[in-house]
């Protein structure tokens, strides 16, 4: 589950291993007595404004950030690791106490667990009391309950998943959620349009619904024309994108929407597509679409037939293949 995962996560990026957390290293910079630990982020000062003498069995906080932000370190931050880890190790370096134990769920703010074979989104995301930002792409979540996710909640990214219906997360979603990604997922209508609108989202500024399996146009912007507040919307990859008329049925039919599948939604082409929404004759439910075979892996190539002779009578090979494609 995710809190499995964050939790080794946490232990790759020893928070309280040198030169992060406390140690001997800066034992009198935190001591039982010192405010370091609960001031703001930064250097510690004297009161006459000069920077406060190191014991020499300590480590200035110079030398220890070096340390984390010098790529040949052995310290240096893991792979695969992002800007917000490397700020943890830092606030590790200079207010180890705030990293310290469930300190930690009361600074994130956000939360990035990608690729880690997360099935589960647990109650464990309750601790984080601050969190706006939860990435769980390229994982294994199949359902996502609206119950374990905190309130705090802005962006909720769940591209490359399994997710194939919405009606636990609709239950009791984050109120102030802004951006919602469900690309790469299993969704299929009409059912899951159901729950795409205000009633569930009333903040939503963008939504990410690519390379699922929506086919109703029609039906799916009449649930997203209740989104007030929606701005972007990615809705290729569907087979609904491809009917001849998709994109200036939503570029009439959503006012509001300023980008559509990450191209920009111009006056220009807003006022030449006016009045296709008005016109169900246009929104013919039949597609064309064209397949070429780019290269072929092992098997004989049937251009390279035998060269028989003028007059030869020995046996003649041929190949012929059937392709079949599904939609």
């Amino acid at each position: 589950n995710v809190s499995a995962a964050f939790r080794d996560h946490l232990r790759r990026l020893a928070l309280q291993d040198f030169p992060c957390g406390l140690g001997s290293w800066n034992k009198s910079r935190f001591n039982a007595h010192g405010s370091p630990c609960g001031g703001q982020l930064g250097l510690g000062t004297a009161a006459a404004g000069q920077e406060e003498a190191v014991p020499l069995a300590d480590e200035s906080p110079e030398v220890l950030m070096e340390l984390l932000s010098d790529q040949h370190s052995p310290w240096a931050l893991p792979p695969g690791c992002s800007p917000k880890d490397q700020y943890l190790r830092e606030m590790a370096v200079l207010a180890p106490k705030k990293v310290c134990g469930s300190n930690i769920f009361q600074i994130l703010e956000c939360l990035r667990i990608v690729g880690k074979g997360v099935e589960e989104v647990d109650e464990g995301l309750l601790q984080f009391q601050q969190l706006e930002e939860l990435i769980l792409s390229t994982n294994q979540i199949s359902r996502v309950s609206s119950a374990n996710l905190p309130r705090t909640l802005k962006v909720l990214e769940l591209c490359c998943n399994a997710v194939a219906d919405l009606q636990d997360l609709c239950t009791q979603p984050p109120p102030e959620l802004q951006h919602l990604g469900l690309g790469y997922n299993k969704l299929c209508g009409p059912l899951q349009d159901n729950y795409l609108t205000a009633d569930f989202w009333p903040n939503l500024v963008s939504l990410d619904l690519s390379f699922n399996s929506l086919t109703d146009l029609v039906g799916l912007v009449s649930q997203l024309s209740s989104l007030q507040k929606l701005r972007i919307l990615v809705l290729r990859g569907n087979p609904l994108a491809l009917v001849t008329t998709y994109r200036s049925f939503i570029v009439d039919s959503l006012p509001k929407l300023s980008i559509l599948d990450d191209t920009h939604i111009g006056p220009d082409e807003r006022e030449r597509f006016r009045g296709v929404s008005k016109q169900p004759e246009l929104l013919r439910s039949e597609a064309r679409v064209l397949v070429s075979v780019g290269e072929i892996r092992g098997v004989p190539d049937p251009r390279t037939g035998q060269r028989l002779e003028v007059g030869s009578k020995a046996p003649v090979i041929t190949y012929s293949y059937f392709v079949t494609y599904e939609f």
